[in-house]
């Protein structure tokens, strides 16, 4: 079987034009990939090297981008390289790799928001406890769980698919989502079912979590002082905004796999982009400039070196 997968090759239909667009297509797709990769590690950088960030809320959203960080590598160098070939084909097992990588990754931000929105409850309604309940064993755990539990429910479907029967080898995108099960010539039973079971424990449950969190911590700040009010709004509002936006990847990427075969190709393209592109140029974003915190360390990382010059001409004036 091992065999058969290395030399089952997939062609990626999704393209458009590309023979006519290939350099313009990956001239801004390369840009955006920098932007994501240099505006993400900044701002994971900043918490790393400061230790008045250690904290569970900031180490959850290092996480977060270091998984948007891993979500692009998923998908854009490839993208790249198909930009570049004559063909823009994959192997199959590769296209399942991919798979997995898209829906662990993804999956995964659903737990980091929930985590953060637990570490927020704690914060707001239990202060006096807050240190004892968000240690570093618990932060630690939280962390685990958010890339392990996603990994083994999307190992599960990508195994089945790994052993399915494929009639068809042209897929209708430009990255294997979940539209490989459109390959299959009959998607089982254990799929089907096991789908509707990561969809619930994956998406749902996390977001049902964290709505359920955040309508506690605004009732709460709201029957407290102006302070804390102030507090929710800062810390919980950037999270809410994050959770609106992968919430919205989401819906696109269960649309596009529903869409009709006739649905028009551009439109397919439109609305495949709108997963790769805004969310992990969103993220870094949302983080630098509403955290507060991270905001001032941002500036002063990049202020310091002009800083560091006037000092030293000052220093070496006699």
């Amino acid at each position: 079987m091992d065999e058969e997968l290395n030399t089952t090759y997939v062609t990626l239909d999704g393209y458009i034009e590309v023979n006519k667009y290939r350099y313009v297509y990956f001239c801004i797709i390369f840009t955006l990939y920098i932007i994501i990769i240099c505006s993400n590690s900044t701002i994971v950088y900043v918490i790393w090297i400061h230790k008045n960030l250690h904290e569970p809320m900031y180490i959850f959203i290092a996480a977060l981008l270091l998984n948007c960080l891993l979500y692009s590598t998923n998908i854009y160098p490839k993208l790249l390289i198909d930009f570049l070939s004559e063909k823009q084909v994959t192997t199959y097992s590769a296209c399942l790799f991919q798979f997995f990588m898209f829906y662990t990754l993804g999956s995964s931000e659903f737990f980091l928001l929930a985590a953060m929105a637990y570490d927020r409850y704690a914060a707001i309604c239990k202060p006096l406890e807050y240190p004892t309940i968000m240690n570093k064993t618990t932060v630690s755990i939280f962390l685990v769980v958010s890339w392990l539990i996603p990994a083994c429910h999307v190992a599960v479907q990508a195994t089945e698919s790994a052993e399915a029967t494929l009639c068809n080898f042209n897929l209708k995108g430009i990255f294997c989502n979940n539209a490989v099960y459109t390959l299959q010539c009959k998607r089982s039973r254990l799929i089907t079912v096991f789908g509707v079971v990561a969809l619930l424990d994956l998406v749902i449950l996390p977001m049902i979590f964290i709505v359920f969190t955040y309508t506690i911590i605004f009732i709460v700040s709201y029957q407290s002082c102006k302070e804390i009010r102030k507090k929710a709004a800062e810390t919980c509002l950037p999270h809410l905004l994050v959770l609106i936006s992968i919430s919205c990847l989401s819906i696109y990427d269960v649309g596009i796999a529903r869409v009709e075969s006739d649905f028009p190709k551009i439109a397919r393209l439109l609305m495949t982009l709108q997963i790769v592109l805004y969310h992990p140029l969103f993220n870094p974003f949302i983080y630098g400039l509403k955290m507060k915190e991270i905001s001032k360390q941002l500036k002063r990382f990049f202020v310091m070196p002009e800083s560091l010059r006037v000092l030293t001409m000052k220093a070496n004036v006699p």
